[in-house]
């Protein structure tokens, strides 16, 4: 069975993940319009009509300003947990009853030919949660939006053969910037977002840790507080650490703030 993987985009203006099979094709997250996000399928070869289920990792609006749409204009299901649900209920418009569907963290269910896990990041939001997607046998991650790395999410991303990992900021131009301190505060928390340097180290234990993992996406790139070749050289540049060679043992690549960047198929 082939799983395809793309990134519609990912960043702090919005964030769409796009994995399926032939049967069964699904978003994670819709924080784009609707416009944009069937703009984003169609570059990739798929309508908006295909698209059997929305699953939410949390309520902030660059992760569910188009799921409305969305799912009133397809008539797509909406997957959440129960905190998210509250969190974002009155963001997203009237939603039919049939498609509001809740979801546990931790508690993987099946979804035609899939299996997906929902497991809980540690991110401000009400109850946030990665995914994680199998498909056969293959395994797709998504790690974005999390201040620290905690033993769950290195549990559920370590056996993946594809991986989203959040590379959201460079530390120095952080603090150096332009964001006031409570931002600064914030986004360098317990509960923020994950720099290029931990998500390097992160991504070095994995691959340690698995011989599958061929393809990961660096996403998530803050706009004012990193650069793709700043998230790419320092998460290289790690990984170079390690004795692991970029573009020979894994695949590097930048997940676009506002495009497509690629299409992957794992067969």
């Amino acid at each position: 069975m082939a799983v395809k993987f793309a990134t519609i985009a990912s960043g702090s203006s919005g964030n769409s993940i796009f994995a399926g099979t032939k049967s069964t094709k699904i978003l994670i997250d819709a924080g784009l319009s609707g416009k944009k996000i069937q703009k984003g399928l169609s570059d990739i070869g798929v309508k908006g009509e295909e698209i059997d289920g929305i699953f939410i990792t949390h309520e902030h609006i660059d992760h569910i300003h188009g799921a409305g749409i969305l799912s009133r204009r397809f008539d797509i299901p909406i997957y959440a947990t129960e905190g998210t649900w509250k969190g974002m209920l009155s963001s997203i418009g009237k939603i039919k009853p049939e498609n509001m569907r809740i979801i546990s963290k931790n508690k993987s269910f099946g979804f035609k030919d899939l299996i997906i896990k929902p497991y809980s990041i540690p991110h401000d939001a009400i109850e946030p949660v990665g995914y994680s997607v199998m498909a056969d046998r293959f395994k797709i991650s998504v790690a974005t939006d999390i201040g620290h790395v905690t033993e769950e999410i290195m549990e559920n991303i370590k056996d993946c053969d594809l991986l989203l990992l959040e590379s959201n900021h460079d530390i120095d131009m952080l603090k150096n910037g332009t964001y006031p301190y409570p931002l600064k505060k914030r986004i360098l928390g317990e509960n923020g977002h994950l720099s290029n340097d931990t998500a390097g180290k992160l991504l070095a234990w994995v691959i340690c840790q698995n011989s599958r993992l061929r393809n990961v996406f660096l996403g998530h790139l803050s706009k004012e507080n990193n650069t793709p070749v700043t998230a790419f050289e320092t998460v290289k540049g790690i990984l170079d650490e390690y004795n692991i060679e970029t573009g020979k043992e894994v695949n590097l690549y930048l997940a676009s703030r506002d495009k497509v960047e690629r299409l992957i198929e794992l067969v």
